[in-house]
């Protein structure tokens, strides 16, 4: 991981710790991995500080975990203080969810939604979608854009617009991604494959200014 652009955050014990990402070949790879008291700690790599921009287009080629508790995400966040005002959710998948809504009953990611706070609190004032797609997302890499403009925002999936939310949001913005537990996705079971093989993969992140 080049350390210049990312960082590295986990909330962890220390003494407790297990290796759950790495980037081999060119991929980032972050896998569901128990820590030594058997608990599952998120992971999320970030540009804070480091990288952030105004408007543009970002987009992400990736490839999700299956399984119960596993909750794969890529996000923009506001680089001033207080974080998370405003925020944008390129793609959440709820791979344990068995509503229907985010996967199916296999555990397979096979719905992902793109959500955005103008509030920056995280609840009110929350618009969600669901991309309308059904195939199985873990089995091949795919492609999650945002076009952000002064006045609206257009999520793209594998190249075609999957929706769009008329609002304004003019602060910088730094890139997250990643794994997190819980939630919709529900706890980590048998159903969970664990180890580099069930990675959420990202092949690569780019980010275009518009002129």
């Amino acid at each position: 991981m080049d350390t210049s652009k990312w960082n590295d955050h986990i909330w962890y014990d220390p003494a407790t710790s297990t290796k759950d990402f790495g980037v081999s070949n060119g991929t980032l790879k972050i896998w569901p991995q128990a820590d030594a008291n058997g608990q599952y700690k998120e992971r999320i790599l970030t540009t804070q500080n480091k990288y952030s921009q105004t408007y543009g287009y970002f987009e992400v080629e990736a490839k999700l975990p299956i399984g119960d508790g596993a909750w794969p995400a890529i996000w923009l966040l506001n680089s001033d203080a207080p974080p998370g005002e405003p925020e944008i959710d390129i793609m959440e998948a709820y791979s344990g969810d068995k509503t229907g809504y985010w996967a199916d009953g296999n555990q397979h990611p096979i719905r992902y939604g793109a959500s955005w706070y103008q509030n920056g609190n995280g609840q009110a004032g929350a618009t969600g979608t669901q991309a309308p797609y059904t195939g199985d997302l873990s089995t091949a890499f795919h492609k999650y854009g945002l076009k952000w403009e002064a006045n609206q925002l257009t999520f793209y999936f594998d190249g075609k617009v999957v929706a769009t939310a008329n609002v304004s949001m003019n602060k910088k913005m730094y890139i997250l991604l990643d794994m997190q537990y819980g939630s919709a996705s529900g706890s980590v079971t048998a159903n969970t494959p664990l180890g580099p093989t069930n990675s959420f993969e990202v092949n690569y992140v780019r980010s275009w200014t518009f002129k």
